[in-house]
């Protein structure tokens, strides 16, 4: 039985969700590297679903742990299960995409991959969502402004916290929900990186980009774990490779299309600041509370936090 159980893997069609828009660097490199080498290495298919369309990510990520979906480029969702899953997001954590590509798909990676296991799922290799900036009908120049502003956020505890400490008033909706609130004035901006901002169109009501870098977002492709371990070596092998080639791709798409996006919301009308050295120091100093409940609840926080600023 577990014989044929494995030849039924072999043919499988691995079905990819994701939230993300076709043309966002995430879908790209899963079509363009991890579909091609899957397939002509195996007698697997890739298929992928883009924008949602095996429903929003609580829903696909929580398909991969049950198995009626393979596979996922997911958030850190399961953050509610596992805290130490939502790490990476904490507020000004990385700098830079190269610290956080080495540190992601190296140290800190070692130590977060165990508890996606525990969930049910395999970790193949962490993407960059990239870093969150805040968009606004109305200019962000101060702490002040903050005060009162409606505040689109995912619903995820950090995110809200992040969200408050700085003095908005937070909403949490679904990403299909953001262009229609923003539209309607029902809130009055919303966070995430500038890649998701232009291939989501939310451009198109709004007028103002703070470019705070306050969160970083990780993704990361996750696979059901019955069916990665009924994969045989070689396929597993198949798999981590593409899985590989896929994330230096989505990784370096990223670098080289936030320059064009900011070009493109400009030329679109927006425009695009950065924050302040005044206003930077200020919103590391409000999120700075956060930390501190990490601390003291967590007895692996501040650990983590050191190893990813001394480098190690």
């Amino acid at each position: 039985m577990f014989a044929g159980h494995v030849y039924a893997q072999s043919t499988a069609t691995i079905k990819v969700a994701s939230y993300f828009a076709e043309e966002h660097p995430q879908n790209v490199a899963i079509r363009e590297k991890f579909k091609p080498y899957v397939e002509s290495h195996s007698d697997m298919q890739v298929k992928i679903y883009p924008n949602s369309s095996l429903g929003d990510e609580r829903q696909y990520t929580n398909g991969v742990r049950t198995g009626s979906i393979e596979m996922a480029i997911a958030g850190m969702g399961l953050q509610t299960a596992k805290p130490q899953i939502g790490f990476p997001e904490w507020p000004f954590l990385f700098e830079d995409y190269d610290q956080a590509q080495s540190m992601l798909n190296g140290p800190v990676g070692e130590k977060i991959d165990p508890y996606f296991r525990e969930l049910g799922v395999e970790p193949l290799a962490w993407t960059a969502n990239g870093f969150r900036v805040f968009s606004s009908k109305e200019k962000i120049d101060s702490m002040d402004d903050f005060d009162g502003f409606k505040l689109r956020m995912p619903n995820l505890e950090l995110y809200v916290e992040v969200g408050q400490a700085l003095g908005a008033n937070v909403q949490t909706m679904g990403m299909s929900e953001v262009y229609p609130a923003l539209e309607q004035g029902v809130i009055d901006g919303q966070d995430n990186p500038l890649a998701t901002l232009y291939r989501s169109g939310w451009y198109e009501v709004q007028n103002n980009v703070l470019e705070s870098r306050h969160m970083f977002s990780p993704n990361v492709y996750l696979m059901n774990q019955q069916f990665y371990d009924n994969l045989s070596d070689s396929e597993k092998d198949v798999i981590q490779e593409a899985s590989r080639q896929s994330m230096e791709m989505e990784w370096n798409l990223m670098r080289e299309s936030a320059s064009d996006i900011k070009d493109k919301l400009e030329k679109a009308g927006l425009e695009v600041t950065e924050p302040s050295q005044a206003l930077h120091d200020e919103m590391v100093k409000a999120v700075q509370p956060i930390y501190d409940d990490f601390y003291s609840q967590y007895d692996w926080a501040e650990d983590m936090v050191n190893m990813v600023r001394e480098g190690s």
